[in-house]
């Protein structure tokens, strides 16, 4: 199916002009943001973060041998949790190269924050992560949305049978108790990634030893420090921070929203938009989100640093309400809720048909 512009009155459009009109639409948008120049890559709009988190990343250290084997450090494993997930932005923001103008150093810095500080691998990030910008939430392309414990579509929640069938019906309830298990995840898929050779690794060395100093030594060091019993339980606490502060900051983004299909044909702006849900909250949210909180203005600039994607808004919400696309953004609790019911209305069977992009038909029926 191929959805073409809608403009006032006008006959529909060839398929050939309508192309030709998306990707004109595209390129006016473009102009506009780089007219206010906001296109230019620079570090020095990290700098700021790069302070705070390498004074933050001392204080706790400090803190967790001042302390010593007191169980009090279970709350410092939750902002061991929060800091780790900080820097899992910036490694986010480096291999979407928008730290440096120069591919290398982006490239280097993501393997620094993401395997060596993080214990994630730079390059099953970035195939994995370079597919869901390519197709946001297309059926069979984009993996955010594969069937795995959690069903995102509905064919996939129907095709389960017995226990499985009756968690997917209240799988969205199970979302966040989940996410407390989701760093450990992460952190295999890095372990995988590196040592199967499924991936391609442009610098398996580096990350092999980066993600062993990582996952290997720093849990040694905080069993050292506090000994067995309360480091192991220091660990699990960190990386269930990590997990669930990683799922709600990555989830509300997308999961919800409507579904394409696999072989339709949606030009990349509307795509993008339609796909993508903003957060409220301002500059706030954008520093406890990394920026992911402005969604759908990453999905159409994935390379515009994060800092600067609040002053983009404007310009692509005014530009969207020019041509009737329509442009979502809720609050972060209401998103929440509207995950959880997406989930369990997919569980249970609800079909999510995907109509006209440029209608509000387009809108799951449950977020409305």
């Amino acid at each position: 199916m191929t959805i073409t512009e809608q403009s006032g009155t006008a006959a529909p459009a060839t398929p050939a002009r309508a192309r030709n009109q998306q990707t004109n639409e595209f390129f006016d948008l473009a102009e506009r943001v780089k007219a206010a120049g906001l296109m230019e890559r620079g570090a020095q709009s990290y700098i700021g973060r790069a302070i705070f988190l390498t004074l933050s990343f001392a204080g706790a250290w400090t803190l967790l041998v001042v302390l010593g084997q007191s169980w009090w450090q279970l709350g410092l494993a939750v902002v061991f949790g929060v800091l780790f997930t900080q820097v899992a932005f910036v490694s986010h923001d480096a291999a979407h190269q928008q730290v440096f103008n120069n591919g290398r150093k982006n490239e280097w810095l993501s393997y620094f924050a993401g395997d060596l500080v993080v214990g994630m691998s730079y390059s099953w990030w970035v195939k994995k992560h370079g597919k869901h910008h390519a197709h946001p939430n297309v059926i069979g392309k984009d993996g955010d949305i594969a069937p795995g414990t959690l069903a995102f579509v509905p064919e996939d929640a129907a095709s389960r049978t017995g226990t499985a069938a009756w968690f997917a019906k209240r799988q969205g309830w199970f979302f966040f108790p989940i996410l407390m298990f989701f760093g450990f995840v992460l952190h295999g898929q890095a372990v995988r990634a590196v040592l199967s050779g499924k991936t391609k690794v442009k610098r398996r060395g580096v990350e092999a030893s980066f993600l062993a100093i990582r996952l290997i030594g720093y849990p040694a060091l905080i069993i050292w420090l506090l000994g067995p019993v309360l480091g192991i339980a220091f660990i699990a606490v960190q990386v269930a921070v990590f997990g669930v502060y990683m799922g709600a900051s990555f989830a509300p983004n997308h999961k919800g929203m409507p579904l394409i299909p696999k072989d339709s044909k949606v030009d990349f702006l509307q795509r993008q938009v339609l796909t993508s849900r903003n957060i409220r909250g301002g500059r706030p949210m954008g520093w406890a989100m990394g920026g992911l909180n402005y969604q759908v203005e990453h999905h159409l600039f994935p390379r515009m640093a994060s800092p600067k994607l609040h002053k983009v808004k404007p310009i692509v919400e005014e530009f969207c309400a020019e041509r009737g696309i329509p442009y979502t953004e809720t609050g972060l609790f209401e998103s929440y809720g509207i995950v959880i019911r997406y989930l369990n209305r997919v569980g249970l069977g609800y079909s999510d048909p995907m109509d006209c992009p440029i209608t509000a038909q387009f809108r799951p029926r449950w977020d409305r």
